[in-house]
């Protein structure tokens, strides 16, 4: 081992060698070209390729939220749509309700007034019948009651005349217009 003279008394990195640096600044130099020349184009490179990806990256994602945009107001658009297309089917529901009901009233009442009138003519026609039975019936009375008082045998002519009386004598508007009313 070499041993330092301790004469100087000082070091031998605080005195200055004018060899010693010229060697550093070689070696410095040296070490400063091969960085240059090999490892910052590689740094470079990859840092340009990073700024690459991100820039891609944040325009990939201004697409895609421009699209997101537009499918939003596209779905929005739809969405209104299918709005206004349920509140027009619903309308029509309603209208078909509204008028199937007004015809269902009206066919309702059409049939009420019909059965009216029919119970009116069936009760206008019974009436008729039962007025010509009590006709009927007073007729045979009358000559019944004709030929027990005189004790003897009308004729055709004599029945017909006495029936006609009787009728005349009778009043059936009052009967009639009664069965009318009821």
């Amino acid at each position: 081992m070499h041993s330092i003279p301790a004469s100087s008394g000082s070091s031998f990195l605080v005195q200055p060698g004018i060899g010693l640096m010229l060697w550093v600044l070689v070696v410095f130099g040296i070490s400063m070209w091969l960085l240059a020349k090999f490892v910052f184009p590689r740094i470079s490179e990859a840092l340009e390729t990073r700024q690459k990806a991100i820039e891609e990256s944040i325009d990939t994602a201004e697409r895609t939220r421009t699209e997101a945009d537009a499918l939003l107001a596209e779905y929005r658009e739809r969405l209104k749509e299918a709005r206004a297309q349920a509140e027009e089917i619903v309308q029509r529901a309603r209208q078909a309700a509204d008028t199937h009901e007004h015809e269902s009233k009206e066919r309702g009442q059409e049939i009420v007034a019909e059965a009216a009138k029919r119970a009116e003519r069936d009760i206008e026609a019974a009436t008729k019948r039962a007025l010509d039975d009590i006709r009927k019936e007073v007729a045979d009375l009358t000559i019944m009651a004709t030929e027990k008082v005189t004790r003897k045998t009308l004729d055709a002519a004599d029945q017909k005349r006495l029936v006609q009386e009787a009728l005349n004598e009778l009043d059936f508007s009052s009967i009639s217009e009664g069965a009318q009313n009821n």
